[in-house]
Order: structure tokens, then sequence, then C-alpha cells
């Protein structure tokens, strides 16, 4: 529905400025022109065309325009409207500003540089004011009631329904969901896309959103075991208007596939929430999670030093490798299974060794080596954060260690069926 206020104003205002510009001209000021060039075709003449640089010669005129009776209303109408600096992007002003009054400014100056654009006269037409008062108006809404929609492409994620609402205007949807999606948000392929998608009614919307998007990932890659990854783009429109691309400072490529069915939705959504209210703030566990999803964004070789790191903050306070892949052996496995998990651990140490050295292995070996590392860090962080695990993984570490000692202190031994492995440099371990 039109907002009448603001179509009045606008009217009175684009014909006093007119009236004051066509003046000017009238006066002896000269209209400036660009001189643009084209091509005829490949090779061929150049030919010249002089465009009015009305935007020019209005901008000159600032102080003037700033004068007319109808300027403090027109300002007056631009300011209470939200979306006005989505309007004024568009526009291709770059550096928008904060203070409402002063966005209502150039937003008056850009709206007479839009109504007389490419005229080497300033008449006002009704249809050139309709045009340009609909741009306007689209772009824009009354102020207080703004609709303010943000995007961010997500990969490695397969989508049942068409939406998975997670609350506080946070959802997953298909592309297909929110209108006239870019194409670069919305791509097809090996890593077809799924949108995180932010609503709200509120530009800050715009700037929380990559944060919002980013913790929805951090929980999907402790859900499942496959690595979702987050575009490194946001698109932004405030009431239905223009997507206006943002940076988000994400990248990496995905590892699998997160699979959404429609029966797993409220568990997804109960573990989400369960993640995002337990994630901890400056702590050794803070920083391990954070260094498990730096490795989820980075090449395996990386990935299993950053991993690796993850661990020993969790787990080794004394720089003991030894006791980190006994540490982790009792964590993350059955006591008769801990031989093994201390074997996988032990044997990433080595490997990352050799790779610091450049006699590293074949990337699939380190691929498989790194998986492997990140599954048993995975299931750390989960159940910490599921209240599975106490948090000081370490003391309780020690605790079933001392248990299992414990334990074989009391059971006769056979030496006959001891069996000893020993690693060599190359982390390759060797029953004796």
């Amino acid at each position: 529905m039109r907002d009448r206020q603001l179509h009045a104003a606008l009217r009175a205002f684009s014909e006093e400025a007119a009236w004051t510009l066509a003046a000017e001209t009238a006066g002896g000021a000269e209209l400036p022109f660009d001189v643009l060039e084209e091509r005829s075709g490949r090779g061929g003449p150049a030919l010249y065309c002089y465009r009015p640089d009305t935007a020019g010669f209005i901008a000159d005129r600032a102080t003037l325009i700033a004068r007319l009776e109808t300027w403090p209303a027109a300002v007056q109408a631009l300011s209470a409207r939200t979306g006005v600096d989505a309007y004024l992007r568009s526009r291709g002003h770059t550096h928008v500003p904060t203070a409402a009054r002063e966005r209502g400014q150039v937003a008056a100056n850009a709206f007479l540089e839009r109504l007389f654009e490419d005229l080497s006269e300033f008449v006002l037409s009704d249809e050139r004011f309709a045009r340009a008062y609909a741009e306007l108006e689209e772009g824009t809404v009354p102020g207080g009631h703004q609709a303010v929609e943000v995007i961010v492409p997500l990969l490695g994620i397969e989508l049942e329904s068409e939406e998975v609402a997670f609350g506080g205007g946070l959802s997953l949807v298909a592309p297909c969901v929110p209108e006239r999606v870019p194409e670069a948000a919305a791509w097809d392929g090996p890593d077809a896309t799924v949108l995180a998608l932010v609503r709200g009614e509120d530009e800050a919307i715009a700037a929380q959103a990559p944060a919002r998007a980013r913790r929805l990932v951090t929980a999907l890659r402790l859900y499942d075991e496959a690595q979702v990854a987050m575009g490194p783009a946001a698109w932004v429109r405030t009431a239905g208007g223009p997507w206006q691309v943002a940076p988000t400072g994400a990248g990496g490529r995905p590892s699998g596939v997160v699979q959404i069915r429609a029966d797993q939705e409220d568990e997804l959504r109960a573990f989400c929430n369960l993640v995002w209210r337990r994630i901890p703030q400056g702590s050794e566990f803070a920083w391990a999670l954070a260094r498990f999803e730096m490795g989820c964004e980075r090449p395996a070789a990386h990935r299993l030093t950053d991993h690796l790191l993850a661990l020993r903050a969790l787990l080794d306070s004394d720089r003991d490798d030894g006791l980190l892949t006994r540490r982790v052996a009792a964590v993350c496995a059955a006591e008769d299974e801990r031989g093994e998990v201390a074997a996988c651990v032990a044997h990433a140490i080595s490997v990352e060794r050799a790779l610091v050295t450049g006699h590293g292995g074949g990337r699939e070996a380190v691929e498989a080596i790194a998986g492997d590392l990140a599954a048993h860090l995975r299931a750390i962080l989960r159940d910490v954060l599921c209240g599975h695990l106490d948090s000081d993984v370490r003391r309780l570490a020690d605790e079933l260690l001392a248990e299992e000692v414990s334990v074989h202190r009391h059971e006769p031994v056979d030496v006959m069926d001891v069996a000893v492995q020993v690693g060599d440099e190359d982390g390759v371990f060797t029953e004796l």
C-alpha cells in the first residue's frame, strides 16, 4: 500500500526542485555532459555519445536544493523509512550515513538524480515520477515495520523438507524458498546448496546472520560425521528489495553429506539448541572447538595438525604424546578397544611429524588417518556438550586409566600371552 505522506512530500519536493533546476539552466548554467566511447564492432571505428551529467549538476547545487521549502518534509519522510540504506546502495552509494536524518538527505538527492537521469532538461513528467517513486518504495518500508532477510549458502547438506526452522528467525531452506535468490547463492552440482535463512525486522539482523549461520554449521559438524562448509558470501535484502552481497569470512569444501530426513528434524533442533546453550567462552574447551572447526575447513595435512592441537588442549598438559594417546583411548573407547584407538592416535602423531619434515605419506593415507582422528575429537567435543562426559576431560581420562591399572594389578598375567607393539618412525606398528 502506498505511503501517502512520503508520496505527497516527494511529489511536492520534485516539482519545486524541477522548477529551481530549470531556472538555473534558463539563467545560463550549463548542464555538463559525459563523453562515452562505444565501438561498432571488433576493429570498428569508435563512436561517441554524450550523456547529460544530471547527477553532477544536482550535486553542485546541493546547498540550493537544501533551501527549498519542500526539502525538510521530504527529508523527514525519508528518514522515517527503513531500508533507505539498501536503496542507496542499489543506487551506487558505498558509504551510507548511519544517522537517519543524514540518510534522508542523501536519499532525497539520490531520488532527484534518478528522477532526471539522462535528461537534458529538468521537466517533471508523471511517468518519470511514478517510476522513480516505485523503485524507492519497493526497497523501503515505513519505519518500525522492516523485513530483513539474509541467506548464507551451506554445502554438504540434503533436506527432505523445503524448510527446517530452528527458532529466532533461523531456518535451513531449499534455494527455491526465498524469492529471486541470486544464482551465485544457489548453484547446482556435486556440492548443491542449502541456504541458512535468517529473517527479522531489524537491520542488526544483517550483521548477526553470518555468526548465527556459523553456529549452525558448528552444531551440524558435531551432529554428523560429514563436514558441512559455509559459503564465503552472504546476501542481504530489506523489504523484498534487491539482494546485496556481503562477505562471511568462511571457506573450505564439504566432505560427505548430512542428510536431514523429515523425521529427524525435531532431534536435530533439540541437538542444536542444546549445543548452542552449552558452548563455553574463553576456555580450553572453546579453543579446542574452534581448532576443530578450523581443521574442518582445511586440507587433510593441515587438519591433522589442527585436530592434534585441539586434543592436546583438552587432554595433554604435559606435552607427553604417549600419555595423550592413552587418555584419548580412555575416553573414546571401551577397555578392550583402547589399544586400537591409542595406536590410531600414535600413528596420527607420527604422520604429522613426517609431514612437517616433508616425508609424509600419500594423500589417501593422510586423508584416512585425519578422518579417524577427527572422529575421535568430534566424539569428545559432542559428548562434553551433550553432558555425556565431564567437562574436565583430562581428569576423567586419568581416573579411567587409574581404574584400568587397578583392575589389572589384581589379575594374574601370563607373560607368554603379552603382545608388545613397537612403532617405527613412520608410525607403523609391529607386534613382537
